[in-house]
């Protein structure tokens, strides 16, 4: 008999994974994430109500990207979910070689469905969309501090002319306005536009909860949605179908090895915090992680110097990014990746069960390095970021955060989740 799943979703990197995830938990589903497809040997526990399956589609090659997330949803499908859920990066990606509208495409194609909704707001973080315009903390996205994101650039702002050099199909803005209308004209006006199309993508303004309520109730039905995570708790508790007792991980006891890849400003500013208020640093040196200076090895001997949990960290200002946006700033970027994954699975090999990472290509490298392959959904430290606990090691807490998430206090409020403070 094959297991029925509420709603099967597929993200675009890890930490969006763990983002989708967290709030799917919120809205009442309990939740597995699994990192990559499952083989042929994973057991879907049996009171799981959700999966989301994490990928690397976010910066692939096109046809990779299409591929593996064909692959998701094919599974999800086997699997018995219900509805699908594409889960993107809630600031997009405004590169005309973008990977979002070539696997739109192919999963409405792929499902048979004629249209799917773009909502890539997460108001919670400060990502809005209004006249179809994407703001970032009131911003235009293309203002914003994501303007030289060294994957990802964001030179443009409105949804649908992201979409156009992307995808196949066209765009069908939904303003605020239009939508606080009645129900049965948006429905009309939605279908005009379906009758005249093969497939299409309809743009919701999305500010608030009640927006988020809105756009469930007009489109919740569809078989196939696509966008951050702002509509997914609603999304979640509109599938709920009886109560069930929440999983609960409660924290561990242990020191924690923080590890954060990203530049951002909010993680750079969470590392202030961190410092200020006490905490025990490492910062990496660029010429000491090339010439192998500051191994894994050599990291873990000056973690084992703290008596508490300490934060190893990588910085860089927005201009000297901006001046390593070229080959040898990628191998640099990979190989304090490969830095920092290698220290956090010699910190989890000599008994640290607490592991904080920030950054989402950091955070891949990480879970990557520790074997671990699926996940229950605990608590949030933020919005958008759980406790994933592996379902091959229940002692372990990992805390996995985009660059851009999470409060100033970020790492003290996932230390106090997770365990203790100053263990």
């Amino acid at each position: 008999m094959i297991q029925k799943i509420k709603t099967g979703c597929i993200a675009d990197d890890f930490t969006g994974a763990g983002d989708a995830a967290s709030f799917l938990a919120e809205g009442g589903l309990r939740t597995i994430l699994v990192n990559g497809i499952p083989g042929e040997d994973f057991l879907l526990p049996g009171d799981c109500e959700a999966v989301v399956i994490a990928l690397k589609s976010r910066t692939q090659k096109k046809e990779d990207a299409v591929r593996d997330s064909l692959a998701g949803i094919r599974w999800l499908n086997v699997h018995g979910a219900e509805k699908f859920y594409f889960k993107y990066c809630s600031t997009f990606d405004s590169t005309p070689e973008g990977n979002i509208g070539p696997v739109t495409d192919a999963i409405l194609e792929e499902l048979g469905e004629k249209m799917t909704v773009l909502c890539p707001a997460l108001p919670a973080n400060g990502r809005t969309v209004q006249n179809g315009i994407l703001y970032v903390n009131g911003v235009r996205l293309e203002d914003s501090s994501m303007r030289n994101h060294p994957l990802t650039p964001m030179r443009e702002s409105r949804i649908s002319l992201l979409m156009k050099p992307q995808g196949k199909y066209e765009s069908l803005e939904l303003s605020r306005d239009l939508l606080g209308q009645s129900e049965e004209k948006v429905r009309e006006l939605v279908e005009e536009f379906a009758h005249t199309h093969t497939h299409g993508y309809l743009i919701p303004d999305h500010t608030d909860d009640e927006d988020a309520r809105r756009i469930v109730r007009l489109f919740g039905n569809l078989r196939f949605l696509t966008g951050g995570s702002g509509i997914l708790k609603t999304l979640a508790e509109s599938l709920k179908t009886a109560e069930q007792d929440e999983k609960f991980f409660p924290g561990v006891h242990g020191k924690a090895l923080i590890v954060a890849g990203s530049c951002s400003v909010a993680t750079r500013a969470q590392e202030l915090h961190y410092e200020h208020h006490g905490g025990n640093v490492i910062r990496l040196r660029d010429d000491g992680v090339l010439s192998g200076e500051e191994s894994p090895e050599v990291l873990w001997k000056k973690i084992c110097d703290f008596s508490g949990s300490v934060l190893v960290y990588a910085y860089d200002t927005p201009e000297g990014l901006a001046e390593k946006r070229n080959e040898e700033g990628r191998r640099l970027a990979a190989k304090i990746e490969e830095t920092l994954a290698g220290t956090t699975l010699l910190a989890v090999k000599n008994g640290y069960r607490r592991i904080i990472a920030a950054g989402g290509e950091t955070s891949g490298a990480v879970i990557l390095a520790l074997g671990y392959h699926a996940f229950w959904i605990g608590d949030s430290i933020a919005p958008g970021v759980p406790v994933p606990v592996p379902l091959e090691d229940p002692e372990i807490r990992i805390v996995l955060k985009s660059g851009n998430f999470g409060q100033e206090d970020f790492f003290l409020r996932a230390l106090r989740i997770t365990g203790e403070v100053n263990e």
